[in-house]
């Protein structure tokens, strides 16, 4: 998925790495995207690297 998509307070999870839970997305400045994860705590990830997954109704 595309970081452009992402907007403060959508849901995501990381997919490399479940175990964070699912994260709450704070910011978004480019490719960077600070998320907050109730196991890991504010993460800033490079989206060119780190593949989120969009949490939605159907997820």
């Amino acid at each position: 998925m595309t970081t452009e998509i992402l907007e403060p307070g959508m849901l995501v999870r990381n997919r490399e790495a479940p175990e964070w839970g699912i994260g709450q997305v704070q910011s978004r400045i480019g490719d960077r995207v600070t998320v907050n994860f109730p196991e890991m705590g504010k993460q800033v990830l490079d989206g060119r690297r780190v593949r989120l997954e969009l949490i939605t109704d159907n997820s």
